[in-house]
């Protein structure tokens, strides 16, 4: 099971398995407090994609597209997230402010048709 989480929320008990998916580290967050368990930065969105975006409300169709197409590449990548997911709960953390239009969320649709 997989859900979506700012990585500046506070951690919950409940959040499982904790994946940070940007490239980026987030800014002004230290590693202590983001109780991350993993950083799978090499499943973001590539540089290019991730400035091209820049977080435009009006890019984000062509930006999910693209992104997508990106992960048909990135297949060993999303069989290791599946298979954390098989058994547990598994939590996407993003740093995007947009809670609807980012990474995460484009990458959960992904998982979800898996």
């Amino acid at each position: 099971m997989f859900e979506t989480k700012r990585v500046y929320e506070k951690p919950a008990r409940n959040d499982g398995t904790r994946v940070l998916i940007d490239r980026l580290w987030p800014r002004g967050l230290k590693k202590e407090e983001a109780a991350i368990d993993y950083w799978m930065k090499e499943i973001a969105p590539s540089d290019t994609l991730r400035k091209w975006f820049a977080h435009k409300e009006e890019r984000w169709q062509e930006f999910k597209s693209r992104y997508m197409k990106e992960l048909k590449e990135k297949n060993e990548l999303l069989k290791q997230l599946i298979d954390l997911g098989k058994n547990k709960k598994v939590t996407l953390l993003y740093a995007a402010k947009d809670e609807e239009r980012n990474n995460a969320q484009a990458l959960l649709e992904v998982l979800k048709n898996k």
